[in-house]
């Protein structure tokens, strides 16, 4: 790693942590509140409006939206967060990282395996991180071209249409257990049958939700709730899908050896953070669709801390790595898109 004064910087970024976490206390459980109780107004009006439909179509795509609207809520800034554990503090018996399970078809449990634990101790490590690529994409050169990356921005497209199956079938896949197909990986604790249990059970508890008994209780409007749940899952995929592409694979994301980190330091590990990340810059309303990952650098140097917190720490964040000579990459959100585009169209080729 390039030659810093990796103490310092351990010691500035804990300091900033530290006292950031010494005011977390009301106001940030009232605004988590806050956003939990328009999520279940955004759905419950979505859910009316789209029976109503039949009245006027506007009625119906209006409902769309605020559905779509409070499944990217529930998913990003409610659900991501919560199971960070960065609300666990409020011992709140149902906003906490070990009770909460979110609106999307990927099991709450597994996606803590894999995202808190792995993702976020191995960020960008090729090997260890799984995230990188997803197993799908090739995203650097640190995998060996094969002639399916000459479709994979068509694979990509799939990926954002459907991620959060995508995101469900993560852990089972990067196991290789699915349908007993597979050997499981001989260094993994978790138990085969138990990852193809909860990913029927949550999933088909998904497609019943969704598709089956909200269509069902519209009785004659079947067809028009069932489509709006449909398109409404659609969108929350596609912005999902696309803000975190957004914060993990623009241009100027670096990857990593696992030699080159062993034994890193606490100082070594927040520069790997800040050079495996990307912000997107918007206003408040967009960092609050985002789950606060338009402040991607942030959430992988403190993930456990309010993302609230996020927007109110990154002048300083910025400004502890400009001493430190560390590039802040940040953008608008159509110049960091576009740079996940061409990543991924760049390395489709040989």
């Amino acid at each position: 790693m390039k030659h810093l004064n990796f103490e310092r910087l351990a010691d500035e970024l804990d300091a900033l942590k530290k006292h950031t976490l010494e005011k977390v206390g009301t106001a940030d459980a009232r605004y988590i509140r806050k956003v939990i109780a328009f999520q279940r107004i955004f759905e419950w009006s979505g859910r009316i409006l789209l029976m109503l439909g039949f009245i006027n179509p506007i009625y119906w795509l209006v409902g769309v939206l605020a559905l779509a609207t409070a499944k990217i809520l529930d998913n990003m800034e409610i659900g991501h967060n919560v199971m960070h554990g960065q609300y666990d503090w409020m011992n709140d018996p149902q906003i906490n990282s070990r009770q909460f399970e979110w609106d999307i078809a990927c099991d709450g449990k597994s996606w803590q395996r894999i995202h808190n634990y792995e993702h976020h101790t191995y960020t960008n490590i090729i090997g260890k991180d799984r995230d990188f690529g997803y197993g799908l994409l090739r995203l650097s050169d640190d995998f060996k071209w094969r002639v399916k990356n000459l479709w994979q921005f068509i694979t990509y497209l799939n990926l954002s249409l459907l991620f959060q199956w995508g995101v469900s079938y993560h852990e089972l896949a990067a196991e290789r257990v699915f349908m007993g197909k597979k050997k499981q990986n001989r260094d993994s604790k978790i138990n085969p049958s138990q990852l193809k249990r909860a990913f029927f059970s949550k999933g088909g508890k998904q497609l019943f939700k969704d598709y089956l008994l909200f269509p069902a209780l519209a009785g004659p409007l079947f067809l028009w709730v069932l489509s709006g749940n449909l398109i409404a899952n659609l969108l929350r995929n596609l912005w999902t899908s696309t803000i975190i592409f957004c914060g993990h694979f623009t241009s100027d994301v670096h990857t990593f050896d696992a030699k080159e980190c062993e034994g890193e330091t606490q100082g070594q590990w927040y520069y790997r953070q800040a050079l495996g990340s990307s912000n997107i810059s918007g206003a408040k309303w967009f960092h609050i669709l985002t789950g606060h990952l338009s402040f991607q650098i942030e959430h992988h140097l403190f993930p456990d801390l309010p993302s609230s917190r996020y927007q109110e720490v990154a002048p300083q964040v910025q400004a502890i790595f400009a001493r430190h000579g560390i590039p802040y990459n940040t953008g608008h959100f159509f110049t960091q898109y576009s740079q996940v585009l061409k990543r991924i169209i760049r390395y489709s080729l040989p």
